[in-house]
């Protein structure tokens, strides 16, 4: 089995995907290199956002492959519509974007997806991308991250209302979102803090619960739009 199983959110059992693309070709190419991986299956496929909902309603996945622009009801519609659902919590939603085209993943972000993934990436690209997701972790790559994030949160909130957000931080969890939201790790953040990497998760964790962040994805948007990291 893939070394990747480890990430699997059931206990051993494989990771629970729903593919939300409204191009049939799309979802079938999709399907074929999920399933051939040990630790991944495809339990739904919708065409459209309304259907989306209706897969995570009815078959509880674990990740959800969500297209941003789809008839009906759109990829951020939906996504938005999943996380705030009762009993809907614990799925993660991946957002496909074309970087260039789409303006809509910091919404999305917004939302409740947990990452993004280009179109264009790669089958490994895509398999890496799904494992890290359903492992509780965010995907972010930095560079569309400030693009984006520079795009939708310039001049859209003052300077006092980031310091009443951050104002029930500590100061260390300060310094914890300012790193997290440059992409570093936990390792990462543990070492440039001199902190164990246990200790860094520890105050990750705690500046999601006071800002009320559904995951480390959220943390990275709240650093930018408060300005303690600049794009």
């Amino acid at each position: 089995m893939s070394t990747a199983a480890a990430a699997s959110t059931s206990g051993g059992n494989p990771i629970k995907v729903v593919l939300a693309d409204d191009q049939v070709l799309v979802r079938s190419g999709f399907k074929a290199l999920l399933d051939a991986e040990d630790d991944l299956t495809v339990v739904g496929e919708a065409a459209n956002g309304a259907e989306a909902v209706e897969q995570a309603r009815t078959t509880r996945p674990d990740v959800i492959l969500m297209d941003i622009r789809m008839p009906q009801m759109d990829g951020i519609k939906a996504t938005r519509q999943i996380t705030d659902t009762h009993g809907l919590e614990h799925i993660r939603i991946l957002i496909l974007t074309t970087y260039d085209t789409d303006a809509y993943v910091f919404e999305a972000l917004q939302a409740g997806a947990s990452g993004f993934l280009l179109k264009d990436a790669g089958p490994a690209e895509l398999l890496h991308a799904i494992r890290v997701v359903a492992a509780g972790d965010a995907l972010l790559a930095p560079r569309i991250t400030r693009r984006l994030i520079a795009q939708f949160t310039a001049q859209r909130i003052a300077t006092q209302v980031a310091e009443d957000r951050l104002a029930v931080l500590t100061q260390r969890e300060r310094e914890v979102l300012t790193l997290v939201g440059q992409g570093l790790s936990n390792d990462e953040i543990g070492a440039q803090l001199f902190l164990s990497p246990a200790t860094a998760r520890t105050h990750v964790s705690h500046a999601m619960t006071k800002l009320g962040a559904r995951d480390r994805a959220q943390l990275v948007v709240t650093a930018y739009q408060t300005g303690l990291v600049q794009p």
